[in-house]
């Protein structure tokens, strides 16, 4: 079970208010590349912003938390208005334990959002927090990042026909 994400959805536009009520979601901690932007990108994905201008008005708590650099982090967290820990050391719990202190919000009623396995997953997963898996907007295409989507594929099988 470490490995597997207690949700998997399309992206975190798929997450609104009645998402939250049915997860007893109060918070979300969130990966930055390949969830609310594409890897190493300056600006959000499209629809993010407002995204999250409704989730601030349902008043749930955000925070990121990557295992990017600061350098990388803080100019895009900072445009979208989200506190942030950069170098979070995903899967170790580090990061995600501070941003639940940070939050202040209770480990059964935050999910950890994000899109890799072995890092999102397995850090949300041994945290105890609730584990949302996104697809990344734009697959990557180098030659890293298809080893280590090939690495999930033998412990999570994403069957895209099940995707909401």
């Amino acid at each position: 079970m470490l490995f597997k994400p207690g949700i998997w959805i399309k992206n975190v536009l798929s997450i609104d208010e009645d998402f939250l009520k049915q997860h007893g979601i109060d918070a979300l901690i969130l990966d930055l590349d390949n969830t609310l932007s594409m890897h190493g990108d300056p600006a959000a994905e499209q629809g993010i912003p407002e995204w999250l201008d409704k989730m601030h008005g349902l008043g749930v708590k955000m925070m990121v938390v990557s295992n990017n650099t600061t350098r990388r982090v803080a100019p895009l967290a900072g445009k979208l208005g989200l506190p942030f820990i950069a170098n979070g050391a995903k899967p170790l719990t580090i990061g995600i334990t501070r941003a639940l202190r940070i939050l202040g919000t209770d480990r059964e009623r935050t999910a950890v959002v994000g899109d890799q396995i072995f890092t999102d997953v397995m850090g949300g997963n041994l945290a105890h927090t609730q584990t949302i898996l996104v697809e990344p907007f734009h697959l990557e295409k180098g030659i890293l990042f298809k080893i280590k989507r090939g690495a999930e594929s033998l412990v999570f099988r994403r069957d895209f026909t099940k995707l909401k």
